[in-house]
């Protein structure tokens, strides 16, 4: 391995830090200032709140992390998930093979060392991310190498934001996408949870971007760009299911709430669509039949088994102003867009709920509820923040109703397997229930558990899942521990409990609409995960916490606490890295998840320190660890258990307190004896 020479940060020039123009710049010595309208170059703000009107500020320089000296070097890891084997090449100067592009200039393009390394591995890459480095115009072949080096140095560097890449593959190539398979697949999951389905292209330069999403009736046509996908077939490509529900909230928080009709007549189930036409349906609606300015774009809305189409139109503008951090204005002008023609509303669709304003936030501004009130105290009239209003502002979201500035007396709950199953729900506050007093908060308020249909917990086990599965279909966030039992903490003895559990249930959701998904997540096995890990020279931390003897305290969390992690070989267990995901399959879901940003991680942050270049062959699975990994976690009850499997073997860590104390080490986890 060729060694990585450390050169000085060209963006800092060795000084750790940067002097950058303020952004008061941007707008020049004006209070209130267009977005749209650049001011004089260079020219500060005289009241910069940041800058005091020197024009400059000096930042960390975050590219050498304050050190002011770089590695150049770049690794590229190709890794193949179903046997093991990992190959690698390394980027450092003296290592190119640049050639000339159509343009004349001198290009290193990787693809190619990726494609070698995945026929080494024996892995079908379903996409690469291999980099492209351009070398400066004064690189020719025929330099001194020291000064070709230094060159091709700072071609390393200007690439190097993710020094350490991996890419993933199998030994067999993925299944290809039927684009009219998905979108049918999409328009009948539509039907079973009651939304609508929106294909939309809207009109970029001399294109279009098309989006599909899922959304509530009565959400309005999102600003900006929908997406980056050229054409339908990509873009059905690119949305599975879950991409489709993720950002239904955030799209539906205006949307009026109202009932549901499940019980309405349904459309046929599998439906026949065709792509093409759909698309071609699509295009011929983004041109103005009378002949007037090219139209914004265009939708199409599955609704009650059959397309609506539609035209997407500019409306009026409408003007906001921002506060910046420099103490300037600016105002911004944007043109909503909406729709041409609404279609009729659903059968399935109710009449309108009843609703009350949110009393701790107020609609289209920052003002959120002070501290000073917490725990339904009055305002304090010294308060610092608020000077005694009660309000204060704050770029978080409305703890009481979630920024939708409304708080319902109804919440339809949708559970579903994302498949064929569902239950519609309705909670309704002031419904009469039996809620025993099971435990009594520190601060004196009661809490009850209400009965069992407002038990998520108890619908995952009527549609086959486990209540530990049950997450929110917007984002899979893992759902709250008081909507999947029950439990509800009441303000004082003797209110109502439903209005309460409605409240927490439609918090920042579309329309009243809580939708969950009761079905375990797509992740990866243990032993593969661990088998990657090995073969990149990392360490596969895994912590659990058995806490299952918590079971019926609402005031104690329950069940088993999982996470796993990717990190450094030499990494050391912090105590603050504790479990918190309610399933294996959760924590090993979100592994592999950010398994690429956590390879990108590893890599050595001191510059002199190489980054690994690992090669292995393949390799045959461990023995499934998670039987081990229970038993352990039993024996220490109630407490954090963090194994580290790296290469060299496995080491047990316990957390207590505030500290972690090393338990045993040995070569295999059935090889260990606690103390």
């Amino acid at each position: 391995m060729t060694a990585a020479p450390v050169v000085v940060c060209p963006d800092c020039d060795g000084m750790a830090f940067t002097l950058e123009p303020c952004r008061c710049t941007t707008y020049g010595d004006r209070f209130l200032a267009d977005a749209d309208a650049l001011g004089p170059r260079r020219e500060a703000y005289r009241s910069c709140e940041q800058c005091r009107g020197a024009g400059s500020i000096a930042y960390p320089c975050y590219r050498c992390g304050r050190r002011g000296r770089r590695r150049a070097q770049l690794v590229v890891t190709v890794a193949n998930l179903d046997t093991g084997a990992v190959a690698s090449h390394q980027v450092v100067p003296g290592g190119l093979d640049p050639h000339r592009d159509p343009a004349g200039h001198w290009v290193v393009d990787l693809s190619f060392r990726v494609r070698e390394l995945a026929a080494a591995v024996g892995a079908v890459l379903d996409e690469t991310d291999a980099p492209s480095l351009w070398l400066d115009r004064q690189w020719r072949p025929d330099l001194p190498a020291a000064l070709r080096h230094e060159l091709e140095a700072q071609a390393i560097l200007r690439a190097d934001h993710a020094p350490w890449r991996l890419v993933l593959g199998r030994s067999t190539a993925p299944a290809t996408v039927d684009p009219a398979a998905r979108l049918a697949r999409l328009c009948a999951l539509a039907d079973l949870l009651l939304l609508d389905l929106v294909v939309e292209a809207r009109r970029q330069g001399e294109g279009f971007c098309w989006a599909i999403r899922y959304e509530v009736p009565g959400s309005p046509v999102p600003l900006g760009s929908p997406g980056w996908c050229r054409d339908l077939p990509e873009v059905l490509a690119c949305t599975d299911v879950a991409k489709a529900l993720t950002g239904l909230a955030e799209r539906g928080l205006a949307a009026p709430a109202r009932l549901l009709r499940p019980d309405s007549p349904r459309p046929p189930a599998g439906p026949a669509v065709d792509v093409d036409q759909l698309e071609r349906r699509v295009l011929a609606d983004c041109v103005d039949p009378t002949g007037g300015d090219e139209l914004p774009g265009a939708q199409a809305l599955w609704r009650d088994g059959r397309w609506w189409h539609t035209t997407l139109r500019a409306g009026e503008p409408v003007e906001t102003l921002a506060e910046q951090p420099t103490g300037q204005v600016v105002r911004r002008v944007r043109v909503p867009v909406t729709r041409g023609y609404e279609p009729p509303d659903p059968a399935w669709l109710g009449e309108l709920v009843d609703w009350r304003p949110c009393p701790d936030c107020r609609p289209h501004n920052r003002l959120r509820a002070c501290d000073c009130r917490l725990g339904g105290r009055a305002a304090d009239p010294d308060c610092p923040h608020c000077c005694g209003a009660g309000l204060r502002p704050s770029a978080l979201h409305c703890f009481t109703c979630g920024d939708t500035d409304r708080l319902l007396r109804t919440v339809s709950v949708t559970v579903t397997d994302l498949r064929h199953r569902v239950v519609h729900l309705a909670w309704q506050a002031g419904t009469p229930e039996v809620a025993p007093l099971v435990a009594t908060q520190p601060n004196g308020r009661p809490v009850v558990q209400l009965p069992d249909r407002y038990r998520l917990g108890s619908w995952a086990a009527v549609l086959g899942a486990r209540p530990e599965d049950l997450r929110d279909a917007d984002g899979g966030h893992d759902l709250d521990r008081d909507l999947r039992d029950g439990y509800v903490t009441v303000p004082w003895a003797g209110a109502d409990p439903v209005r309460e559990h409605v409240r927490a249930a439609g918090r920042g959701t579309a329309a009243g609409r809580l939708i969950v998904v009761a079905a375990p997540p797509d992740a990866p096995p243990l032993v593969e995960l661990l088998r990657l890990a090995l073969g990149l020279d990392l360490a596969l931390v895994v912590a659990v916490c058995d806490l299952r003897h918590n079971a019926g305290d609402p005031l104690l969390a329950d069940g088993l606490r999982w996470s796993v992690e990717t990190k450094p070989r030499d990494a050391a267990v912090s105590p603050d890295d504790l479990p918190y995901r309610p399933s294996l399959a959760a924590a090993l879901a979100w592994c592999r998840e950010c398994l690429t940003d956590a390879v990108a991680s590893a890599a050595p942050t001191n510059p002199a320190t190489p980054i690994p270049v690992p090669w292995s062959g393949p390799r045959d699975l461990v023995a499934d660890p998670e039987p081990d990994l229970l038993r352990l976690a039993s024996r220490h009850a109630g407490q954090a258990v963090t194994v580290r499997f790296t290469r060299a073997g496995c080491a047990v860590h316990r957390h207590d307190d505030d500290a972690v104390r090393l338990l045993a080490e040995a070569p295999d986890l059935r090889d260990l004896r606690l103390t």
